[in-house]
């Protein structure tokens, strides 16, 4: 099976605008692509997963990824898909977060001379002049079809900044750039980017003129990567002291029965003709793709050594009498006695006490396996010494430390 097609069977591909070409391009290895990334954070998370591993794919057969991060736009702000404005960034926010992103990039993608590019639109963006840019690229967009554009209707009711309505221009101007200086001819990004990037094809077309070969693929990148990204207490980061490789591991573990086989064909590099058996899995066999979906995901972020560790101590956990070296922990400080609700803020086991005192009152919370039912409940240093284990929910375990 070509690369094109195995995208198709691992359900990655949303719309393109000419799949004749794309298919050509992509299965020859003829295509130059980019995707974007915009550094509003010190980390990558598991939304940026499936752009990842996508870029992944297609180096492996043979296309060349450029790694746009986003220091320009990133100062704007993307509308899309946000019911706010995204706030606002000092340039050396950006800057750090972009030589994070970076580190973690490289995980995934050969970066190097004729391989894969790192790009910041900081350096093309920044120095526009506006009445330029102005008569040469916003005469190239109609304000009607712009406010069509999902991005933008549905902020209107809401209020939609006119900084925000300059990010369609500036990330079809990434495009144009890119087209010209990079010989990028195909642009990949999730499915609420499509306005987006339909700008970019149709601006380098109008242009270049009508042949010019730009070519665009949505993914359903965004829209699944973000509910991917997202637990209830914050994201889950690729950054291993944001998100331990043990919280990274049991996340994919616990993913839901129904979305299991569908995360290992779109994420893992397993061949499709194994991922087609386990379609067939149902009952306890859900429990070892869940399994095999965490090790493998743990494996690409962290190394094998990570994910043998996490997923060692996870079957431990729950067979009883662990190995508690590799469990996440919880630091805190303790003169004499702290309350329960206070060590599991403190120690980033609940968000809130609010949050802390609902999962203590509905049973979810035991230290050493004895439940503790009283939010006012008061533990003292002694109890606290030995490095006990805090379990939150079934699957969730802290070895506590006081510091």
């Amino acid at each position: 099976m070509k690369i094109y097609d195995e995208l198709v069977a691992r359900g990655l591909i949303a719309q393109v605008t000419d799949e004749k070409e794309i298919r050509e391009l992509i299965d020859n290895g003829k295509a130059t692509f980019y995707i974007g990334f915009d550094p509003t954070a010190d980390s990558l998370h598991v939304g940026h997963f499936m752009a990842l591993c996508l870029m992944k794919r297609l180096q492996m057969a043979g296309n060349r990824p450029i790694a746009l991060l986003g220091g320009g736009t990133g100062m704007v702000g993307d509308p899309s898909g946000r019911t706010d404005m995204r706030k606002m960034l000092t340039k050396e926010d950006i800057d750090r977060n972009i030589e994070c992103f970076k580190k973690q990039m490289s995980r995934f993608i050969e970066f190097g001379e004729g391989k894969a590019m790192m790009v910041n639109n900081a350096d093309w963006l920044m120095d526009l002049n506006y009445v330029g840019l102005l008569r040469d690229v916003g005469a190239c967009f109609s304000v009607n079809n712009m406010l069509r554009a999902e991005c933008y209707k549905q902020r209107m009711e809401k209020g939609l900044s006119f900084l925000e309505f300059n990010y369609m221009i500036m990330q079809s101007y990434d495009f144009y750039h890119l087209y010209q200086n990079y010989g990028c001819n195909m642009q990949f990004g999730g499915d609420d980017q499509w306005s987006n990037m339909l700008g970019g094809t149709e601006l380098i077309r109008k242009k270049l003129g009508k042949d010019a070969y730009a070519m665009t693929i949505t993914l359903l990148m965004n829209s699944e990567g973000k509910k991917m990204g997202k637990t209830a207490n914050g994201a889950v980061w690729l950054d291993p002291k944001k998100t331990s490789p043990y919280d990274f591991y049991q996340y994919w573990r616990n993913v839901a029965d129904s979305d299991v086989l569908r995360c290992i064909r779109m994420l893992t590099f397993l061949p499709l003709e194994q991922i087609d058996e386990m379609d067939k899995w149902e009952g306890a066999q859900l429990n070892r793709a869940k399994e095999i979906l965490a090790y493998e995901l743990t494996s690409l972020v962290h190394g094998r050594d990570e994910a043998e560790k996490a997923q060692t101590t996870a079957r431990a956990l729950f067979s009883g009498g662990a190995d508690s070296s590799d469990m996440p922990t919880a630091s805190v400080h303790v003169e004499d006695e702290i309350s329960i609700l206070d060590l599991m803020v403190q120690g980033g086991i609940a968000p809130s006490k609010s949050e802390a005192r609902r999962l203590v009152t509905q049973g979810g919370v035991s230290l050493n396996d004895l439940k503790i039912d009283n939010p006012n409940r008061i533990l003292t240093q002694d109890e606290l010494k030995n490095e006990p284990v805090l379990k939150k929910g079934k699957k969730n375990f802290y070895k506590i430390i006081v510091e």
